[in-house]
């Protein structure tokens, strides 16, 4: 069964996730899956080197002692967990959604990524997570993983929910950004909205006569379409573009090509994911 999958944590991105779910959701009545994840430790509470001068009483308290926090942790953590979905939920309801599932995952973020991916039409992700300082501009290590591991379009939310009425496709040629254009004109969820096509580029390029192109098969779909031609580097022409048109979501394509290269955490796409302070969607 189709499903939206919402990832929570800690972090200040929750609540707009959860917001940004539910508003889907109900564009398309569909329901919504929450996901907390328990990643493995990185590193063991056990010390390297119990020889020396401790004796071997002591090391076999010292490591039972350990074993017994490292148990207590783990609880505190599942019902930490519990806890952050419990409240997701609570919220989604509250938005409107009433079929909300949740699901508590011992493991490894990728393996929870495509394990879901097969039934969810959308994952949806805060920016960065609940370990990331907002102020050092770094995004979540987990943002990176996702999109690699998905097959499913990655919804990035920003910080603040809004809902979305002006789309922004940054189109780069490529058949990431093709797939991007295709998603967006058969959208349910964006039908009716408004949709600029950019392409960075000069009049008259190949680029610009594939986004010509593009952009009819946008008159085709579910969205308003216009087309938007600008010279320049991509990162700060996106930014410029995304301003002036007052956009509340940014489509992309998750492997760039030309000007937009590289993979998805790549030169621009990770430029423009930390700038932007609208959601973004990565599509593949």
């Amino acid at each position: 069964m189709d499903k939206l999958t919402a990832f929570v944590d800690g972090s200040t991105y929750a609540e707009s996730v959860c917001d940004h779910a539910a508003w889907m959701a109900k564009k398309v009545d569909l329901p919504v899956e929450l996901v907390h994840v328990l990643e493995r430790a990185h590193a063991s509470t056990a010390p390297a080197n119990l020889s020396g001068s401790i004796g071997l009483g002591a090391r076999s308290a010292l490591l039972e002692e350990l074993a017994d926090l490292d148990a207590q942790n783990a609880r505190l953590a599942q019902k930490r967990g519990r806890l952050l979905l419990e409240s997701a939920r609570e919220r989604l309801i509250a938005d409107g959604v009433n079929d909300v599932t949740m699901k508590l995952r011992n493991g490894d973020f990728v393996e929870a990524i495509q394990d879901t991916d097969a039934e969810s039409t959308v994952i949806v992700i805060g920016k960065r997570g609940e370990g990331v300082d907002f102020a050092s501009g770094h995004l979540g290590s987990n943002l990176e993983r996702a999109v690699r591991a998905a097959n499913r379009p990655v919804f990035v939310a920003a910080r603040a929910f809004k809902p979305i009425s002006n789309v922004m496709i940054a189109y780069d040629g490529g058949q990431s950004a093709d797939k991007a254009v295709e998603r967006v004109a058969n959208s349910h969820i964006l039908e009716g909205a408004n949709c600029t096509l950019l392409a960075v580029c000069k009049e008259g390029d190949a680029l610009a006569e594939k986004a010509a192109k593009a952009v009819k098969r946008l008159e085709d779909g579910n969205v308003e379409p216009k087309l938007v031609i600008r010279p320049g580097e991509a990162e700060g022409v996106i930014e410029d573009v995304a301003a002036s048109e007052k956009t509340d979501l940014l489509v992309m394509g998750a492997y760039g090509h030309s000007r937009i290269r590289t993979l998805v955490i790549g030169s621009t796409t990770t430029a423009v994911l930390r700038a932007c302070k609208i959601p973004v969607l990565l599509v593949r």
